[in-house]
């Protein structure tokens, strides 16, 4: 992992971006904890810290990429939670279909090529090749309070690793077999699996990587009350 040079909070937050394809370069246990422990000045209400973290690398990672990847190709799917609703609608919908048809188009694959694209899907559950792999849990009697600080967690470990010169990309699909998860990495069932989260230095040379989002600017979400 790089040394820390002097990278002020705005350069991170607009480089950061989901990278999808990584280099096998390793990252130590004490690299990660570098990470984690920058992560964990993000607030939280009263201070409770809910967020767990489980990392997973080696053999652990590739016992639990092969276990998820042979239950999606078996259909036996175990949703976490609902994250999105069964349909979108307006400008929700026409953004996530842009950011999948610019996504596919990278991948080489046609709109119709669905076989193709379900394989592009699939290759969440090998964390896009990186070596590090994070699971955030948190308690389940906590409620939707703990859901925002643990987000804010997340940003806070994606914009740390990014300030080491170090990729993420977060991966809510994981959740999408959250039974497996629990099982092979021994989860308690009192904990939540949040999301995962790939981490891992970017292989420049994937064309997939050069994808860039657009974002709405401010004017368009911004409403003021003055007066």
């Amino acid at each position: 992992m790089n040394a820390v040079p002097f990278v002020s909070a705005i350069e991170a937050i607009v480089q950061r971006r989901s990278v999808r394809r990584f280099l096998d370069t390793q990252i130590s246990e004490d690299e990660i904890e570098a990470i984690l422990n920058v992560a964990a000045r993000a607030p939280s209400g009263t201070n409770i810290q809910p967020w767990q973290v489980h990392a997973v690398t080696g053999k652990a990672k590739a016992r639990l990429s092969e276990t998820v990847l042979k239950a999606a190709h078996e259909g036996r799917r175990s949703d976490e939670y609902a994250y999105m609703p069964e349909t979108l609608k307006d400008v929700h919908l026409s953004r996530r279909r842009k950011v999948g048809f610019d996504l596919y188009s990278l991948y080489g694959i046609q709109r119709s090529d669905h076989a193709s694209r379900k394989e592009a899907m699939l290759r969440n559950f090998t964390f896009f090749g990186a070596p590090v792999g994070l699971f955030f849990t948190m308690d389940k009697y906590l409620l939707a309070g703990s859901w925002l600080d643990s987000g804010m967690f997340m940003q806070n470990v994606m914009i740390a690793a990014q300030c080491y010169g170090v990729a993420s990309c977060a991966q809510q699909a994981w959740c999408e077999y959250g039974g497996i998860v629990h099982e092979v990495l021994n989860i308690p069932e009192n904990q939540m699996l949040l999301s995962g989260m790939a981490l891992g230095y970017e292989d420049l040379s994937a064309e997939e990587n050069k994808l860039r989002t657009e974002r709405a600017a401010a004017q368009e979400f911004s409403i003021y009350h003055r007066g």
